[in-house]
């Protein structure tokens, strides 16, 4: 007997869940009021003397984005490539068939992968790189822009590469001062064999019945330019344009199996690339920047004055030069930062969240698919937004959880106790829901089942709730963060300690990614289950729902069992045992959740001081050298216990420029992931932890609790200033500091009402109205 979902049972769960799609698909829409703002003169630019090489483009090409559609840009001066991907081109399903072990398939064809849309080539022939002269390209992250500039017969030729938002498409631009021209061709193709396009367009279909196209407009002044055959070609053009836009037919609606067929995927690409095209390319990119500075404006951060030597490098010797030379780059590294915002920025607005890879990719055949990881890599990629200024872009997460849960319910439901699956519970019941390690856009698992997933999914959700003391998003995510306790409800397990007390504890698990794989009570899943449990009660009393429920949870969190450090290694214990079960200096942080993002083991007093040494001991264990995420997270933890030169050290490692695949800082900025000796890949997570952890050395928040500088480096202490800083409890926060020390502090209310500030030991209480400020100063007596 077959033990699929009905669409009867999907649209139960929907209704039931509140869990009706949110998210917006590849859909029409109105014209975007136009803008006539000039472009901002850029403050945050990097720079580069080279283009990417064709077969370099993960790591040398530029990224620009919409949030829904990505590409890569080549910028070489004869031959301008862009790889084009879409966040919803997913091959894959429901994947609801589970292995012999009782686990999910974890396959390109079964779980599925991302995939990239389309190649777009301009060939310039005349302009051959060694025919030109002072090559240099940027991205202008304040405006969202790559431009390439290069002289060829005096005359100077300058394109320009962005993603609109508000027309959906992405243009390129093709400009020059002194009379010169352009001749050549513009190729669209797709990426996976399709047949029967035209040079404007083509369409395609998966073997999931997921529908996809893309179209190219070409425009220009002077010259021609026309179809021929299967390019567009453009002659002695002074300037030109080409404007592309494509997506697929996927709908966020678990009821309608994630498509929706009133979409026509090529023809709805034909009409937006025409929209487009009845702009110039300045009036799409005055519209564009003025979309982009709104998010990119909200923040902003100085960690001092970095020398004119350092500053007369292009990005990637700078880079080379701050590994080399061992001397601070404060500019540099606070650009680090801001590019992970110009990423986020371009990746998670009005579609699907960010996977390992966002939506820039080189090849069909992303590592790991390029998936949902729900045990840190997911969670990281989100912890930038609300801190630094950018959250609306957390918006995509909350929408991907909201949307897929009718599936997540359904799956667990059907599948979770499935007598084959050594997670499953052992007193037989099952509510609520749970995922898997790795997720993908169709309600699908991959892998092996990961409990404690949906209460670390729940953790950023409702820390978006402390952030932005949303009312309405709190109300959206509520049914997740119920179903969550129901599941743990169902599964936690009654056992007896040595010293007669009864305690709860997590049914058999795996502590990401390493040890016995059917331990019980591992510190991850006690950790976990202990935050999702307040955070429900707090919600529920500020909805004013469950309260019966709510205190029925509130009863099993006081009964849930808290790690204890190891006699034996004087670490906090991972599992339920004095030893060590697994690697000494594993990636993973698994049982320092608590540490950061959590907060329950903190060295402010109130955590018992033996929790507080036994955590410090584990993270010194771990060591100081890891992937590129896991440096992230450790510099974030070693933040938390505020020893300012380990957070930074771990900073800085991630700064090092990457050599043959190593781990470290591509030219492009993108962290590479050493997979196996000589081969690195992109791996999206550090390009967002890293500066999550940049701020966290300058700011702690916690609801009712701002600490200022807590972890400030020598290296950062002459002087320094951050607006528009995100803090938990309802807060931005403005903060200057000279000397070490904090000079003033501007704590604005987008919600909340009374917190403490703290430096140094001394504390203020500072209750404010919603959308009120204050001004603090004399912070230092």
């Amino acid at each position: 007997m077959e033990n699929h979902p009905s669409r009867r049972s999907f649209l139960a769960l929907a209704a039931a869940g509140g869990a009706l799609s949110s998210l917006p698909s590849f859909t029409a829409s109105a014209a975007p009021v136009r803008s006539s703002e000039p472009l901002t003169v850029p403050r945050h630019r990097l720079w580069w003397q080279a283009p990417a090489d064709d077969g370099s483009m993960i790591t040398q090409g530029l990224p620009v984005g919409n949030g829904r559609l990505g590409a890569l840009a080549g910028n070489d001066s004869g031959r301008e490539l862009l790889l084009v991907t879409d966040a919803t081109l997913w091959t894959g399903g429901l994947n609801d068939t589970l292995d012999s072990d009782g686990q999910f398939p974890y396959g390109r064809a079964d779980f599925g992968s991302l995939t990239l849309l389309a190649r777009l080539v301009v060939e310039i022939p005349d302009h051959d790189l060694g025919a030109v002269s002072g090559y240099r390209r940027t991205l202008d992250l304040d405006n969202g822009v790559v431009t390439a500039s290069y002289v060829r017969s005096g005359v100077t030729y300058r394109r320009q590469v962005f993603a609109s938002r508000p027309d959906d498409v992405i243009v390129l631009h093709f400009g020059q001062d002194g009379g010169g021209h352009y001749t050549g061709t513009v190729t669209l193709a797709g990426t996976h064999g399709e047949t029967g396009g035209t040079a404007e367009s083509f369409a395609g279909s998966f073997a999931n019945g997921l529908k996809y196209g893309a179209a190219v407009k070409a425009y220009g002044s002077g010259g021609s330019v026309r179809v021929n055959g299967p390019h567009i070609t453009f002659t002695d053009c002074r300037e030109l344009t080409v404007v592309l836009s494509g997506g697929t037919d996927y709908a966020p609606d678990a009821a309608a199996g994630y498509r929706d067929p009133a979409v026509g995927p090529v023809a709805l690409a034909r009409t937006k690339v025409r929209a487009a095209a009845r702009h110039s390319a300045d009036s799409l990119l005055r519209t564009h920047a003025a979309d982009h500075r709104a998010l990119f404006g909200r923040f902003d951060l100085s960690l001092g004055t970095s020398t004119p030597d350092q500053r007369g490098l292009d990005t990637w010797a700078r880079i080379r030069a701050r590994a080399d030379t061992g001397d601070p780059d404060p500019e540099l590294e606070a650009a680090y930062a801001q590019f992970g915002r110009y990423l986020m920025i371009a990746g998670s607005r009005g579609s699907l969240p960010m996977g390992l890879q966002g939506i820039w990719l080189d090849g069909n055949d992303p590592d790991w698919m390029g998936d949902y990881h729900t045990d840190i890599n997911i969670q990281m990629n989100y912890w930038m937004s609300d801190r630094l200024g950018l959250s609306p872009c957390f918006d995509a997460y909350t929408d991907y959880c909201v949307d897929q849960l009718p599936s997540w319910q359904d799956t667990t439901r059907r599948l979770f106790q499935d007598p084959r699956n050594r997670y499953r519970n052992s007193g037989g019941e099952v509510a609520g829901w749970t995922v898997a390690i790795s997720t993908n856009p169709f309600g699908g698992g991959g892998w092996w089942w990961h409990p404690a997933g949906n209460a670390w999914l729940c953790q950023n959700l409702w820390e978006h709730y402390e952030f932005t003391r949303s009312r309405a998003h709190l109300e959206k995510i509520y049914p997740l963060l119920k179903g969550a306790c129901e599941f743990w409800e169902a599964r936690l397990l009654t056992t007896t300690l040595d010293d007669g007390r009864e305690v709860l504890i997590a049914d058999s698990d795996w502590s990401p990614e390493q040890g016995p794989l059917d331990a019980k009570g591992i510190t991850y899943a006690q950790e976990q289950v202990w935050t999702l449990f307040g955070n429900f009660r707090t919600a529920a009393a500020e909805l004013k729902r469950d309260a019966g429920y709510a205190g029925t949870i509130g009863t099993l969190r006081d009964r849930l069992y808290l790690p204890v450090v190891s006699p034996t290694t004087g670490w906090l214990e991972e599992w339920m045992s004095p030893d060590n079960l697994g690697e000494t200096t594993h990636r993973h942080l698994s049982p320092l959740v608590n540490l950061f993002p959590g907060d329950r083991i903190r060295p402010d007093g109130s955590t018992p001081a033996d929790i507080v040494k036994g955590a410090t001991a584990l993270l010194t264990a771990r060591g100081m050298d890891s992937f590129g995420w896991a440096n992230a997270w450790r510099s974030l933890c070693w933040a938390r216990l505020k020893d300012a030169d380990k957070a930074y050290q771990l900073v800085v490692r991630n700064l090092r420029p990457s050599d043959n695949g190593g781990n470290g800082t591509s030219p492009n900025l993108f962290d590479i992931y050493e997979v196996e000796q000589g081969r690195g890949i992109f791996q999206i997570d550090a390009n967002f932890g890293t500066p999550t952890a940049i701020l966290e050395m300058l700011l702690y928040s916690r609801p009712g609790h701002l600490e200022l500088l807590p972890a400030l480096p020598d290296a950062w202490a002459a002087s320094g200033k951050v607006t528009g800083a995100g803090a938990r409890g309802g807060f931005v926060v403005d903060l200057s500091w000279r000397d070490g020390k904090p000079t003033e502090a501007r704590i604005h209310s987008v919600g909340g009402r009374t917190t403490t500030v703290s430096y140094g030991g001394r504390t203020r209480t500072v209750t404010l109205r919603p959308g009120a400020s204050v001004t603090l100063k004399d912070l230092v007596r």
